[in-house]
């Protein structure tokens, strides 16, 4: 894979509703307790990051480059045997696509997002290539994505182009070969925003369901 200039570019509400009739209702002392386990527990939310825009990069100022967005965390969901049998709390689901346009060229690609990870507005994810004119299928490609705040715009990252350089990793010809992003790996969002964006929601990850609870301090 070389490194290329055209490139790996309910709230719900409940309504709680009887009949009307005419028995008096029932003083406090009659009111039957809830039981615990009648109560609907709001669910977890998910790390998720949704949006499309069009990013401004330094060595291609004129250049039409646009990411579209849609993934959520599906905590172990991808087992990983023998090393992760159940998975990872970042394995996730979605979509990834982009385009690189430069005067009638254009680059794009298609790709399967398998991890997200987030902290605050920023988050991390991967995505491996199932259609592309760039980039070979199965290459996994790393996107990081900062939801601007204060008036601040979007950011966005990735894994090719200006980083992920490995110097003694060259093709027969001498050429750099851009190295593999590893899950959830991209570096900062180094790429400002220009059109559109992106809505980041954080969640903490999930405990390991395999990693023993630690054992009670005692003084």
């Amino acid at each position: 894979m070389r490194i290329t200039t055209i490139g790996a570019t309910a709230t719900a509400v409940a309504v709680l509703a009887s009949p009307i009739t005419s028995t008096p209702a029932p003083t406090p002392a009659t009111v039957p307790a809830v039981p615990a386990a009648s109560v609907v527990s709001k669910p977890a939310k998910a790390a998720s990051v949704h949006g499309e825009a069009r990013i401004s990069y330094i060595e291609s100022v004129h250049d039409d480059i646009r990411f579209t967005i849609h993934a959520e965390q599906t905590p172990f969901t991808r087992p990983m045997p023998p090393t992760a049998p159940e998975g990872l709390p970042t394995d996730a689901r979605g979509t990834l696509k982009f385009s690189h346009s430069r005067g009638e060229v254009t680059g794009w690609a298609e790709a399967t997002v398998d991890c997200l990870v987030t902290s605050g507005r920023t988050a991390t994810l991967t995505a491996v290539v199932t259609k592309s004119n760039v980039e070979e299928p199965g290459a996994r490609l790393g996107i990081s994505v900062q939801q601007g705040g204060k008036g601040e715009p979007d950011r966005l990252g990735f894994s090719w182009g200006v980083v992920n350089v490995d110097p003694e990793n060259v093709d027969e010809n001498g050429q750099l070969v851009r190295p593999q992003a590893g899950s959830c790996m991209a570096p900062a969002p180094f790429t400002t925003v220009i059109k559109g964006g992106y809505k980041v929601i954080h969640a903490e990850i999930t405990k390991s369901p395999t990693q023993p609870e630690p054992a009670p301090h005692h003084s």
